[in-house]
Order: C-alpha cells, then sequence, then structure tokens
C-alpha cells in the first residue's frame, strides 16, 4: 500500500505538502501512510484516491 500511493503522488507531480493540503490532512500524515505506519479513515482513503485519481483497490489494496 505505500509504495503505491507515493507512486501515485510522485507521478501527479505533487509533494507530500500539496498532497496533504489537498485532502485536509498534514504532510506528517501522508508521510506516515506512505510508510505504512498509519491506517486512514475511510474518508481520508477517499480524498488521496480522488487526488490521485486513481480507485481505493489501486492504491489501498494489497496483492497477495
Amino acid at each position: 500500500m505505500a509504495n503505491k500511493i507515493k507512486l501515485a503522488r510522485v507521478e501527479k507531480g505533487l509533494t507530500q505538502a500539496q498532497l496533504a493540503k489537498r485532502v485536509n490532512a498534514t504532510r506528517q500524515t501522508i508521510g506516515l501512510i506512505e510508510k505504512g505506519e498509519y491506517n486512514p479513515s475511510l474518508n481520508l482513503c477517499i480524498a488521496i484516491a480522488k487526488e490521485l485519481e486513481k480507485t481505493l483497490d489501486d492504491l489501498f489494496w494489497e496483492e497477495s
């Protein structure tokens, strides 16, 4: 999960701070999510997915 979010963010040319501002979170929260050290709420997951133009599955579903 973590690397998918970071990869999508970098592909969009956004910094952690820019993404955080757009989804009403802190840069630290985005950093922790990218590291897999924080479980975001469903609302935050949806906001991140919309901002990065990805589906929830694209960003948060772990492949086995």
